[in-house]
Parts: structure tokens; C-alpha cells; sequence
């Protein structure tokens, strides 16, 4: 996803690489495996931030059947959903802007070890609050938000 965001599109090497790595590891119902966010719902979602952020055509069918196992997923009303997590973060924050984690969140190797990533408390909370505030507010992607410049 960041190489998107810094300016990489399709066809620089490391990407192209990238994407054939995807395509080769997407499994048969169209889903990928989240090594690190212990779950295939937080690898699928990755896979298609970063593949929206390169530029990739979202249309293909590869793409599609990842989309579509995704929101399989997804209760038949979609937006309650949001509304409540989005609830839940806002209550549970503490006051000082912090989240509390007492579940192990991070997969070593799964079923070996687990790991806790301190930020992983801050950091999704915030994304999942940012990217639904941009959504409503029709900010999708701004080209450059991430590129370090003189």
C-alpha cells in the first residue's frame, strides 16, 4: 500500500514482483491469509488497500473473487456494523487517547507463538476511525500524502 501512496505503480519491478507473490498465494475462495494480523479478513483487506493505492485495475477477476470472499464476511447489512465499532472504539478510548489490548493480537508463527505489538492498539483503531471519516467526506486517495519532499 505505501509503495502506492510514494509514487510505485505496476510497473516497477518490486511491484510487479508483489503482485505476482498475490496471485500466487491468493487461496481458492479468493481470500488471503493475514500472517501477521493473526486472520485471513485482515489479509484480504490489506491486499486490496494496496492494490486500490498502486493503481491496479480493481475490475479483475482475481481482484473480484478476493472482494467478494471479503465481503462474504460482511453481516447482510453492512453499515450497523461499522456504526457500532465505530461506538465501541469511541468509548473504550482512554482519556488520555490511548487504547487499553489485553488480548494477544500479533502472530509469530501461528499456533507456536504469539506477539503483542504495542501500537497495533493505536494504530488500527485510528485507521478504521480515519479511513471511515475519509470515506464520508469523499477523500479516497490524494495522490503525494506520503511522499517525503524536500
Amino acid at each position: 500500500e505505501l509503495l502506492g501512496y510514494i509514487g510505485f505503480d505496476r510497473n516497477a519491478k518490486c511491484v510487479r514482483d508483489g503482485l505476482k507473490y498475490l496471485i500466487d498465494t491468493q487461496d481458492n475462495d479468493g481470500s488471503w491469509y493475514g500472517r501477521w494480523g493473526v486472520n485471513y479478513i485482515y489479509g484480504t483487506w490489506q491486499v486490496l488497500r494496496g492494490l486500490r493505492a498502486i493503481g491496479e485495475d480493481m475490475t479483475q477477476d482475481w481482484i473480484l473473487r478476493g472482494r467478494d470472499w471479503l465481503e462474504s464476511c460482511q453481516n447482510n447489512d453492512g453499515g450497523p456494523s461499522i456504526q457500532r465499532g465505530l461506538r465501541y472504539l469511541l468509548r473504550s478510548q482512554n482519556p488520555d487517547g490511548s487504547w487499553d489490548e489485553q488480548q494477544i493480537t500479533g502472530t509469530g508463527f501461528p499456533g507456536v507463538f504469539y506477539l503483542k505489538y504495542d501500537m497495533y492498539r493505536q494504530n488500527f483503531p485510528l485507521l478504521a476511525i480515519a479511513t471511515y471519516v475519509n470515506a464520508r467526506s469523499g477523500l479516497i486517495y490524494r495522490p503525494g500524502f506520503y511522499r517525503c519532499e524536500d
